[in-house]
């Protein structure tokens, strides 16, 4: 096997803000595996708070020597191996990951829902993410999601009241909100957490740092909604230990190394009876579709990085009146 890697930047549609910083563009690293003629595509993507950059990925990606590998099939090995190369580095790691399963996939000319025997027809419809901005912009932005039945909406800064006020001044779509760590006082976040469910906020993601585990776990005992752990939750040992601290776990591929590992997370916490969001970074179709393989098996997807950006290479799983529609296409479902 051969693998080959190439930089490139998607551009956002908007300023995209969250509670720690805002940005226009979000760096990725394309992959592609080569075996007897056959290619599977992979991607990392790197927003600020990954701590990862074209140069480390690329640093990272010079280190897997996939030649003394003659079976794909054996994906355990492989991806053991990779990620036994550095620490962290999850999302090069999920870049290898991704364009491993493209190629198995498409060599058994099947995909990755269809192996994993899910019903495609059990997807969620995706939320759409509504980014922090001025009110003129928080509406323009809600209009322009006219076709998600859901919208997510960024808090975690000093409007949040006016940031929910204005979405419903337009909108009585669901809504899940993500303060991405931003409240510090569990009674104000429970508080907050009540006057959000009365406005029909579904769902908290990461309400308070993800050091705060005593106090998520109190907030987690007394909220009307359920609380999802997000920067709280990488890989699969962190699902042990979000167990009774959230009631439920937000799986992102870039985080946990990819595929491979994100069906482990997903197999844990439904033993756990703990409930599943799918996540995603700022990313193209190839990691969006990848992801989405999974989504039969959720109860909550957040599939919509691809939805955000103007400039994507690829086509794959398709959002069809806010829905996740899953192609026929072999390996992770990208058009050829």
């Amino acid at each position: 096997m051969k693998l080959s890697f190439r930089p490139y930047t998607v551009e956002l549609k908007h300023v995209f803000t969250i509670a720690t910083n805002s940005r226009t563009s979000t760096p990725v690293m394309l992959t592609e595996i080569e075996h007897d003629g056959i290619k599977g595509y992979g991607e990392a993507s790197m927003p600020p708070y990954l701590g990862e950059s074209h140069e480390s990925v690329a640093s990272f990606l010079s280190e897997v020597d996939l030649k003394q590998f003659n079976d794909p099939f054996e994906m355990e090995k492989i991806l053991k191996y990779v990620d036994s190369i550095a620490e962290g580095n999850t999302a090069a790691k999920a870049a290898v990951d991704i364009a491993l399963h493209d190629l198995v996939g498409k060599l058994l000319n099947n995909s990755w829902y269809k192996i994993w025997g899910y019903d495609r027809t059990n997807t969620p419809s995706t939320s759409y993410t509504i980014g922090i901005d001025t009110e003129k912009m928080v509406r323009k932005k809600v209009m322009e999601a006219g076709e998600y039945k859901i919208l997510k909406v960024k808090l975690g800064r000093d409007n949040d009241k006016e940031m929910i006020e204005t979405i419903r001044s337009v909108t009585d779509k669901p809504l899940f909100v993500d303060a991405n760590q931003g409240w510090k006082v569990k009674e104000d976040a429970l508080e907050m957490i009540h006057w959000l469910y009365e406005r029909g906020v579904e769902l908290v993601e990461q309400p308070m740092p993800k050091e705060m585990i005593d106090e998520t776990a109190w907030l987690t005992e007394r909220s009307p909604i359920p609380t999802i752990a997000d920067e709280f939750m990488q890989r699969l040992d962190d699902v042990i230990r979000a167990h009774g601290v959230y009631s439920g776990i937000n799986i992102k591929l870039m985080k946990c190394t990819g595929m491979r590992e994100a069906h482990k997370m997903l197999t844990l916490a439904r033993s756990l009876k703990m409930k599943v969001m799918l996540g995603c970074m700022t990313e193209t179709s190839c990691a969006i579709s990848a992801a989405s393989q999974l989504a039969p098996q959720v109860d909550w997807a957040d599939l919509d990085g691809n939805l955000l950006i103007s400039n994507d290479p690829f086509e794959g799983t398709k959002i069809v009146d806010g829905k996740i529609i899953l192609t026929d296409n072999p390996g992770i479902g990208l058009e050829n």
